[in-house]
């Protein structure tokens, strides 16, 4: 028999988890892995390290299948990944077990339910904003403030920096660094 092993997730720094970890330690989760960011990056430091812990015989619990994964895709993919490992999931909220064909079937379902619920939320969020735009109620994200920004420019413009070590430092991505770049050069010209 293997480890039971859990996994908790939620979507910012600022949330709490301890409701999850409670139902972990209720479970009798041996180690539990917890991300603090939003389930869409697949790239989640501790699923990652998750995934490479978990062995033959292991079984793999969670709250619910939309802690574990946004989208159908990502589950599906997860859980084949387990199945390769002879690692059973369990998803408490839904009572899902891959052990069962019940469970893969029902994975299946609220996976593409999930999904379908978030495409929903997408669509009204996007119609609520078109709305307050015709309203003038809606004026985007404010523009980050970037004190640093000229001295880094001027690093970058000579050559000291590259536009990823700029923007690493600014902490923005690339492509808002140039967007930046192109705002200033227009503005100085």
């Amino acid at each position: 028999m293997g480890m039971k092993i859990g996994y908790v997730r939620v979507s910012t720094k600022e949330q709490n988890t301890i409701r999850q970890e409670e139902l972990m330690k209720a479970l009798g989760a041996e180690k539990v892995y917890i991300d603090r960011m939003s389930g869409k990056d697949m790239e989640r430091p501790e699923l990652q390290r998750m995934m490479a812990y978990v062995r033959e015989g292991d079984l793999v619990v969670t709250e619910s299948i939309s802690r574990f994964a946004r989208n159908t895709k990502d589950l599906l993919g997860l859980v084949e990944q387990l199945q390769k490992k002879k690692v059973r999931f369990v998803s408490q909220k839904e009572n899902i077990d891959t052990d069962t064909p019940a469970g893969k079937f029902m994975l299946t379902v609220f996976g593409a339910v999930a999904e379908l619920e978030r495409e929903y939320i997408r669509q009204r969020q996007k119609e609520g904003i078109e709305i307050a735009k015709t309203q003038g109620k809606y004026k985007g994200r404010p523009p980050k403030d970037l004190p640093e920004f000229e001295e880094v420019y001027t690093k970058w413009k000579n050559g000291e920096i590259t536009a990823a070590l700029a923007s690493r430092h600014l902490q923005i991505s690339r492509s808002t660094f140039y967007r930046k770049t192109a705002e200033y050069e227009s503005r100085m010209a």
